[in-house]
């Protein structure tokens, strides 16, 4: 098992950096460099397993499962992916938080069989079709070229990999802050500025309490149709 200081984590790790000098280390796998191993959610923040060796044999034993399969405890979870324990019937959705960090928020189990994900690019395929390529690593082929753009955000069914809906990066969509000073703050995209040459696009988004941020384009995720929309869900659970 490969081995990851404490002290030179990516800062989206939530871990203590002072009690012990070093910490488990990601596998390669999906998202960047910022994807928490599963271990360090499972032991360090949610307190279920003392040991990777505990892990495992509760992985082994199908009691965690990340995006509805068993995974290795080094594997890197990353924004938006499922931690489920079906023994628990206990499900948490990564998502970001103050200052970078991931966090695990409680969903209930309906809503633990989908995936959202962000469309980065797009790769024609033979026949006319189109395959999208997710900011997870992952790819889903489509028909319909038109219906889906970059930056727009899918949810994905975990069960049969289909489309189930799909939010489009537009003027009024409900976004989160996946990094930056301003990441895990949620609010509507209410403008959005392309600066010509090397600049970065930026966005300004509008606060649920009526203040405003503004930050890189790249830094935002599509996560609803308006913010309307995100009140209705949280009032369903």
């Amino acid at each position: 098992m490969t081995h990851q200081k404490r002290i030179s984590a990516p800062e989206s790790w939530p871990l203590d950096r002072k009690n012990t000098v070093y910490t488990v280390g990601a596998q390669a796998g999906p998202h960047d460099g910022e994807a928490v191993p599963l271990l360090v959610f499972v032991r360090d923040v949610l307190g279920y397993v003392d040991s990777a060796k505990e892990l495992r044999y509760a992985i082994e034993n199908g009691g965690v499962e990340v995006n509805g399969d068993p995974v290795d405890p080094q594997t890197p979870v990353g924004t938006f992916d499922i931690v489920g324990f079906p023994g628990r019937d206990e499900f948490f959705r990564v998502f970001p938080g103050e200052g970078g960090r991931l966090a695990l928020v409680p969903v209930e189990e309906d809503a633990a069989g989908d995936k959202l994900a962000r469309v980065e690019d797009k790769t024609p395929l033979e026949g006319g079709r189109v395959q999208l390529n997710l900011h997870n690593g992952a790819n889903v082929e489509v028909e319909d070229v038109d219906d889906y753009s970059t930056k727009d955000s899918v949810v994905v069914d975990l069960d049969s990999g289909d489309i189930v809906t799909s939010f489009e990066f537009t003027k009024g969509c409900a976004v989160t802050a996946v990094d930056g000073k301003h990441s895990g703050e949620v609010g509507e995209l209410v403008d959005r500025t392309v600066h010509e040459g090397s600049g970065d696009n930026t966005v300004e988004v509008e606060t649920e309490d009526g203040g405003s941020f503004e930050t890189v384009e790249e830094y935002v995720f599509v996560i609803g149709d308006d913010v309307d929309s995100l009140e209705e869900q949280e009032a369903e659970v």
